[in-house]
């Protein structure tokens, strides 16, 4: 179980940079919580972003504006950039079967980053890149 979540870890472009012992550090600060069809995961508009979400079993799908936009499954992720400071929700996201998801708070995340200043300065080096414009 726990292999699965780092490894869900390793493909989030936010956390891409970190090594596999800090992922590893960081899967164990998740908590699960599951979802019964038609429940919201998250809400469109909501303002309390309330974290990172990664698909362990189950299905979900995503809509922005009542439009489907896509469908999420077993290591699949959403909310990342919530993790980063508080952000209106963008999308909708609705179980589509049982769902299970393992999720982290914006301050569980905080206190990861602090307690690490060489993750701290990964994630500096990683939004850095993100910002640049891309050159055509």
């Amino acid at each position: 179980m726990a292999t699965d979540i780092v490894d869900a870890l390793a493909r989030v472009p936010l956390l891409s940079s970190l090594d596999r012992k800090h992922l590893q550090k960081l899967s164990s600060d998740f908590a699960e919580r599951s979802y019964e069809p038609g429940a919201v995961v998250v809400r469109e508009g909501d303002d309390q972003g309330v974290g990172f979400f990664v698909v362990a079993d189950g299905h979900a799908t995503v809509t922005v504006d009542g439009k489907e936009v896509a469908n999420l499954g077993p290591g699949d992720y959403f909310g990342e950039v919530a993790l980063l400071g508080d952000r209106v929700r963008t999308a909708t996201v609705t179980a589509s079967t049982d769902l299970r998801c393992l999720v982290m708070t914006a301050w569980v995340f905080r206190s990861f980053v602090q307690g690490d200043a060489d993750v701290a300065w990964k994630l500096l080096q990683h939004l850095g890149q993100m910002m640049r414009p891309a050159h055509h």
